[in-house]
């Protein structure tokens, strides 16, 4: 019989931009529960905004299925369930599984045959697609924990080629309890061709033309200064002028946190100033959670996308971030000069003293399949363009 399929090509390796995710969700490969259509405003530049089920289930413990589904772990683990449809508070220091609206229909060959309507496609790559989720920023400046399981995986927030199934969420708020509901969104995924990491040599390359970095006096900083080893590493900034807030510590025992109220509840309810010092150090409480901002200002250009990753624990017992993900155009343009990333640190075990400028985390760069139709901060809502220290979008902004 002749192949009437119709042959669409992904010959370029990288994060898939924002208009080949809207290919993949025609495809029926990024797909959702039918009664919840994927909208357009899901799509961001590199990644697909995932939303919260019907319901969520309170689990004994966190886990991985490894050789079984979700749903078999979840019936030797859950203690009860409850909708979420016209919202539910998910209490502090619990765990919960929620199952996400999104569903995923990934390639099992590079050349696998899709049917979208009454037409077949074959969709052509090179390698197989996998995907990639982090929490969203507003997430983990709230300090809830969160991490997309698939079926029979034994790493969190990696779906591997070939993966055909749900998508579920592990959540757990740590500082504060938070109200959620079903189409909320607290973490994103992103489809990748390929796993291509930019070298050290190419992320010194691309810096010398168009700047990644910029100091704390706004200009680029020099190669030499520029510190890189599998990544490109940045400090923490606890400098400031006598009075300035340079960081904030979450204060125990609040209310809930309603995640629909934006820019409500009152920054002094919920947080602890941190004020600079004549000696620019802090000393972490263990255990206790803080968000503080990076000394350098950071820029991603629109052909690439770039991944916060976690600290050698060699350094320090601590963890510097929960939401990792940095989509094209953050930080704007050379004329912008980047934009301050922020940092949600908690310290583990011991008190742990960090100084102003010390080095607390890296950037993983990757080069997109393609530039993306549009880049952060352009035509879309961007809660942090141009940030310095900001808190999430739930408080009020002074």
């Amino acid at each position: 019989m002749p192949d009437n399929s119709v042959n669409i090509n992904q010959r370029t390796k990288g994060v898939l931009p924002v208009q080949k995710l809207k290919v993949l969700h025609e495809l029926g490969i990024l797909n959702s529960h039918p009664d919840y259509p994927i909208q357009n405003n899901q799509f961001q530049p590199n990644s697909l905004d995932l939303r919260l089920g019907e319901m969520a289930y309170r689990v004994r413990c966190s886990f991985l299925p490894e050789g079984e589904t979700v749903e078999q772990k979840l019936n030797k683990l859950e203690q009860y369930s409850f909708s979420i449809k016209e919202g539910a508070v998910l209490e502090q220091n619990c765990v919960y599984i929620i199952p996400l609206l999104e569903t995923l229909n990934l390639p099992q060959s590079n050349n696998e045959i899709f049917n979208s309507g009454d037409e077949k496609f074959r969709f052509n790559s090179l390698e197989n697609l996998t995907a990639k989720a982090n929490p969203k920023s507003s997430t983990g400046r709230l300090d809830v924990f969160t991490r997309v399981i698939t079926d029979y995986s034994h790493r969190f927030e990696e779906v591997t080629a070939g993966y055909k199934g749900k998508l579920y969420l592990e959540v757990v708020p740590k500082s504060f309890s938070i109200k959620v509901r079903t189409g909320q969104r607290l973490n994103q995924l992103r489809v990748r061709h390929g796993f291509e990491v930019m070298s050290d040599q190419d992320i010194l390359r691309i810096h010398s033309a168009d700047p990644l970095l910029f100091d704390e006096d706004v200009k680029p900083m020099s190669l030499e200064k520029i510190k890189v080893n599998q990544g490109l590493f940045m400090s923490v900034q606890l400098h400031g002028e006598p009075g300035e807030i340079i960081g904030y510590k979450a204060k125990k025992h609040n209310n809930y946190i309603d995640l629909d109220n934006i820019g409500h509840y009152k920054v002094d309810e919920f947080w602890e100033p941190i004020y600079a010092q004549s000696d620019p150090e802090y000393i972490l409480e263990p255990e206790a959670f803080y968000i503080f901002a990076s000394k350098e200002r950071i820029r991603v250009p629109a052909h690439l996308a770039c991944e916060m990753m976690a600290y050698d624990t060699g350094s320090g017992e601590l963890r510097t971030h929960y939401a990792g993900f940095f989509d094209s155009g953050f930080g704007g343009t050379v004329e912008d000069k980047g934009a301050r990333a922020v940092l949600e640190v908690r310290s583990h075990d011991v008190p742990f003293m960090i100084e102003d400028g010390q080095t607390l985390f890296s950037m993983q760069f990757e080069p997109n399949a393609e530039h993306p139709d549009f880049i952060y901060g352009e035509e879309i809502d961007s809660n942090y363009q141009g940030q310095g220290l900001k808190l999430g979008k739930h408080f009020q902004q002074s």
